[in-house]
């Protein structure tokens, strides 16, 4: 099976129309540094690649056709982080309007299933989601993170992966080695919060990543 009837990124109208697509897949992720060792899209890779392969194994096993869109770039991001060079946050108000423009386009198009893959930890589409539920009541859309898919713990030593860890680098050398610079990899550690409760995530409050951490890595 060609990439070209799964990946709107390598596909043409040619192939795609062709065949009928019960769902479409939406990877989104960030640009942002990602320690001093991997790529900026890394959330933006992950999701798409994964995705691939998930709509492989679908179309394989399930004769479900999925479709996986090119990864939406941008993401929200902490204090400190949209201060480095080339890090694009994005509001969250404007991360909703590419939604409903998406989901409008597709659902003119007779789509009526997607599923949002996130790369990166500060994207939340939950309420989002839920507004569009009102104004297109029959079509479903779920949100998954792929990291949150099967737990880490047990696989790598730290128990933790906030950010460009073992996890994140690990994925990426298994689809991307080529973009992984390991011998540039910076510690990775990063500080937490001095008040217990948010490090206990009782409550919530966004970590100043200039203060946190010194390489943009996290764990």
């Amino acid at each position: 099976m060609s990439n070209r009837e799964i990946d709107l990124m390598v596909s043409n109208y040619g192939e795609v129309k062709k065949h009928r697509y019960d769902l479409a897949i939406l990877p989104w992720g960030a640009t942002e540094p990602h320690n001093l060792h991997l790529p900026y899209l890394t959330d933006c890779i992950l999701p798409h690649d994964i995705a691939v392969d998930a709509a492989r194994l679908t179309l394989e096993r399930s004769a479900v056709r999925c479709m996986v869109m090119p990864p939406v770039p941008f993401g929200a991001h902490n204090p400190g982080q949209r201060e480095l060079p080339f890090c694009i946050h994005t509001r969250y108000a404007t991360q909703q309007a590419i939604l409903e423009d998406i989901v409008a386009s597709l659902y003119v198009q007779g789509m009526r299933r997607l599923l949002i893959l996130s790369g990166h930890g500060g994207n939340h589409f939950k309420g989002m989601i839920r507004d569009l539920a009102f104004t297109y009541p029959d079509f479903l859309i779920a949100t998954a993170d792929w990291f949150a898919i099967v737990p880490a713990a047990g696989y790598f030593e730290e128990k933790t992966d906030d950010h460009a860890g073992e996890s994140e680098t690990s994925a990426m050398l298994y689809y991307r080695p080529e973009l992984v610079a390991m011998e540039q990899a910076g510690e990775g550690r990063s500080e937490p919060f001095n008040i217990p409760s948010l490090n206990a995530k009782v409550a919530w409050a966004p970590r100043h990543w200039d203060k946190a951490t010194k390489d943009t890595g996290g764990w």
